[in-house]
């Protein structure tokens, strides 16, 4: 294993978000979108983004956390309803996972044209996920340029499914556990 120095204590910031992201490239991790709404004239209107900052958090109470950019126009929904829904994408969900990693207008048609229900109570959930959470709000921490927002987890369900996408390398792929 090669050995990499400290980063320099003068080195720019732009050098160390760098180097941090190159060695984060190596930490495989799992996939989902997460989705919530806001109220426009009386309607709910679905927002969906892919995620791979889900984290465990605690079993007891059962909370996760997700990570946002600070000037994330969908963090701005999730922490106006303080509810989303969680499905956690199969090795078969690139396509998903892509057309959700989109700009705002082009994942709300995706909301619109691939097969979801709204959970009973969050956003739109992912029929075919391997699995999903519902979740509300519990509480976050502003970190550098992100928030991390903790929710508390209300519901959830798992499906069989052969293989989870993973995002590793700056890419997605399929993990194919040993049976």
């Amino acid at each position: 294993m090669g050995h990499v120095p400290a980063v320099d204590q003068e080195a720019s910031a732009a050098e160390a978000s760098s180097d941090l992201r190159d060695v984060m490239r190596h930490f495989a991790t799992g996939v989902c979108v997460v989705s919530t709404y806001e109220e426009c004239d009386g309607e709910r209107v679905h927002d969906a983004i892919t995620v791979n900052s889900l984290t465990s958090v605690s079993l007891t109470p059962p909370l996760i956390s997700l990570s946002f950019r600070s000037d994330s126009g969908f963090l701005a929904k999730l922490m106006g309803t303080q509810q989303w829904g969680i499905s956690i994408l199969d090795a078969d969900s690139e396509h998903t996972a892509r057309r959700f990693a989109r700009p705002r207008q082009e994942r709300e048609a995706a909301l619109r044209t691939l097969p979801s229900e709204p959970g009973h109570l969050t956003g739109a959930l992912l029929f075919g996920a391997s699995g999903w959470m519902e979740c509300r709000y519990r509480d976050h921490l502003v970190v550098g340029d992100h928030v991390m927002v903790i929710g508390e987890v209300l519901g959830l369900g798992v499906h069989d499914s052969p293989a989870p996408l993973i995002f590793l390398q700056g890419g997605f792929h399929r993990f194919e556990p040993q049976r």
